[in-house]
């Protein structure tokens, strides 16, 4: 019988899901000082949130399977001092290469954001899954919104590097937080670690819903990638030539989607994920549409940006708990599988955005996006319904 937890537990996970997750995010509107400061071209620099997103991946794929075996108290602290420990290597980074190398660690240790989400999924009251989950997707998405800002912030006040140190800290904190605070129950495995690895792959064979959930999920987290580096570049060059903490403050139109998280979780739990889905992918639809007319417009780029947001962070809340659904018991593996194929197509789209930025200008990088959001709400709508 798994324990529920503790007064505050699903608080103290989505603040560890934010502060964690945010690091994959925080550097990217001072991009372009660190390019000038290690005197290396932008497009090199551009490939940090890659990298980010490869080490998440590789966390995804290594790590939160580890939420089927370990203490949830061990687990997270132990990753949160992996992360004050990669961070802290990224701020005394010489060159490049170095700091590549550190975002990769930065990327895997941030994983623990998802591990949070399903330790929170495993030990929600029962029929609650979806409010759990959503709670701390609402965490991580806060920590994506306001990491641009923080970052960017800090980074004109202290310096990149010194930024870094204070994301450290807070990780470090979390550690403290996590090791004392969380359940001290070790889940009841039948399987090993080697074992449990080498069952993720027919878990997409065997659950038809699963891949169903991959293809939607990365379609639209391709775009939102795609629509926010390609943001992030575009302010910092003419005609616009916006600072990082400018550019930052573009982040807070995503304050919608976090506000409106808790009740996606309520509106999962009683009608579906499904139908919540379907709904998430009109609005950041429209939103992406908005963005398509430009960036002239400062207010008319707030409320896309919103709705592009909201869209796509009620979309995964309801998809995750949707793939939690499919075996509690397995939790961690079935995210594995998920989030690792969700990335990678979302680290496409990272990828693509300065490429697609040079060749087709904005207009054609945001109707890239919205195309993508389109298949997703198309594909979203199929199948059998999955509550």
């Amino acid at each position: 019988m798994t324990r529920p937890l503790p007064r505050g537990g699903t608080f103290l996970l989505a603040s560890i899901a934010g502060t964690a997750i945010a690091n994959n995010y925080a550097l990217q509107p001072a991009l372009t000082a660190v390019a000038a400061d290690l005197g290396v071209p932008l497009s090199v620099i551009g490939l940090v949130p890659t990298a980010a997103l490869a080490g998440c991946m590789t966390g995804f794929a290594l790590l939160l399977p580890l939420t089927d075996h370990l203490a949830p108290n061990r687990l997270v602290a132990a990753q949160l001092t992996a992360l004050a420990a990669a961070l802290t290597l990224a701020a005394d980074a010489p060159g490049a290469v170095a700091l590549l190398a550190a975002y990769l660690l930065i990327g895997a240790s941030a994983s623990v954001a998802a591990q949070a989400g399903s330790i929170a999924g495993r030990h929600a009251p029962p029929g609650s899954r979806g409010t759990g989950v959503a709670t701390v997707a609402a965490g991580m998405s806060a920590g994506i919104l306001l990491s641009r800002l923080a970052g960017g912030t800090l980074a004109d006040v202290l310096g990149w590097r010194r930024m870094l140190l204070v994301f450290a800290v807070l990780a470090l904190l979390g550690a403290i937080a996590a090791a004392t605070l969380l359940p001290r129950q070790r889940p009841h495995s039948h399987r090993s670690y080697r074992a449990t690895l080498g069952s993720l792959p027919p878990l997409l064979r065997r659950h038809p819903q699963l891949r169903r959930a991959v293809a939607t999920g990365g379609l639209w987290y391709f775009a939102f990638n795609l629509v926010w580096v390609a943001l992030a570049l575009a302010l910092a060059q003419p005609p616009y030539s916006l600072g990082p903490t400018t550019i930052g403050l573009y982040s807070l139109a995503g304050l919608l989607g976090f506000a409106a998280l808790p009740l996606t979780g309520r509106l999962a739990d009683r009608y579906g994920p499904r139908a919540v889905i379907t709904a998430s992918m009109a609005a950041a639809a429209a939103g992406v549409a908005l963005l398509v007319t430009g960036l002239n417009t400062p207010p008319v780029t707030a409320a896309g940006l919103a709705l592009c947001d909201a869209g796509c962070f009620a979309a995964q809340a309801a998809n995750q708990s949707r793939v939690i659904a499919l075996d509690p018991g397995r939790s961690g593996s079935l995210s594995s599988v998920y989030l690792v194929l969700y990335f990678t197509i979302g680290a496409v789209g990272t990828g693509l955005a300065a490429p697609l930025l040079s060749t087709l200008g904005w207009q054609g990088t945001a109707l890239t996006a919205l195309a993508a959001l389109l298949l997703a709400a198309g594909y979203g709508r199929g199948g059998t319904r999955q509550t």
